[in-house]
């Protein structure tokens, strides 16, 4: 992980408000790292940051991907596998089902298995961006799958 992170934010329609308020709150440190989003996420990230900066903004660009349930959190998770993303902000709702609910697991799984940071509330949130990591180099502990990957299969 280089000091220039690549940083999801993701957020359920119920927890958008409270991650363009922590976005919002965070602005300054978060503009020095690279963004990506899901969709309608990425939408509201894009016209939050436009209040902040005005036409300053022209200089900075989110990456965008579909939206949850359309595959953008299945494009997330492949970007993790990639080795492309160093953090995600994920505000999602435990009180809501949601179509994609298996997706929303998987990228979780996914986020655990490579060892990939991930906040699920504001808290978590605010931990990661005041971690003295946060703008440091970091290289974290890779777990070695190639034990799993020879194994043997009957068939």
């Amino acid at each position: 992980m280089e000091k220039t992170k690549h940083i999801a934010l993701v957020a359920h329609d119920n927890r958008k408000k409270d991650l363009i308020e922590w976005f919002e709150y965070n602005y300054q440190s978060l503009l020095r790292h690279r963004l990506v989003c899901t969709g309608t996420t990425g939408r509201l990230i894009e016209e939050a940051l436009l209040k902040k900066l005005g036409d300053e903004k022209a200089d900075y660009e989110i990456l965008k991907l579909k939206s949850g349930p359309l595959g953008g959190d299945q494009q997330l998770g492949a970007l993790i596998t990639e080795g492309r993303i160093d953090m995600v902000i994920f505000l999602w709702d435990p009180m809501q089902p949601h179509p994609h609910d298996v997706d929303v697991k998987a990228l979780l799984r996914i986020a655990v298995l490579y060892n990939v940071p991930i906040a699920c509330n504001r808290a978590s949130a605010d931990f990661i961006m005041s971690s003295p990591l946060m703008n440091e180099r970091y290289l974290p502990v890779k777990k070695d799958y190639e034990t799993y990957i020879k194994r043997d299969v009957e068939l």
